[in-house]
């Protein structure tokens, strides 16, 4: 899942490995860190002021209630099933983990945007490198919950602000 909002974000997956190496296993460690600093080296810097906005949202969306509980149900949905009994299978899952994915940090990307001040639909679209009518739909998701509001008006154009 890292993974995949590194690479929603546009930073990209391979910024971020994980292995599984056992203590004995000294020379299989020195292999990965060789194959990730060559990696690391053929991406160049990384220029983390140029991606401070995705970089938070990224960190937002990682911390989401709804993406922490479809994680810890995993094997709850997959094998014992719902409360009518209903198992889904692996690749609903998967499917589902991916979508939720995807809203969480889009939703998260038009706070961090809203967090730099008070904005309308379209500005905030710029910042977050977003369509308009995903703007619109995860910034009715931040109202419902709380954490965004309308502000103002510019003429007759909403202006909306975070609350949280």
């Amino acid at each position: 899942m890292v993974g995949d909002l590194l690479e929603l974000s546009g930073i990209g997956r391979n910024r971020a490995q994980l292995r599984w190496v056992s203590s004995a296993e000294g020379q299989l460690f020195a292999e990965y860190v060789s194959q990730y600093n060559r990696l690391t080296e053929e991406m160049g810097p990384f220029d983390a002021e140029k991606f401070k906005l995705p970089l938070a949202a990224v960190e937002q969306a990682l911390g989401s209630a709804r993406i922490r509980w479809l994680m810890g149900m995993a094997r709850h949905l997959t094998e014992k099933g719902n409360v009518y009994g209903e198992k889904l299978k692996e690749e609903d899952y998967e499917r589902l983990i991916q979508q939720a994915v995807v809203q969480e940090y889009e939703k998260a990307l038009v706070f961090q945007a809203l967090r730099q001040g008070v904005a309308s639909v379209r500005e905030i679209s710029e910042k977050a490198g977003l369509p308009v009518y995903t703007v619109s739909l995860r910034l009715n998701e931040l109202e419902r919950c709380g954490q965004a509001e309308l502000r103002e008006y510019a003429g007759t154009t909403p202006r909306f602000m975070v609350t949280a």
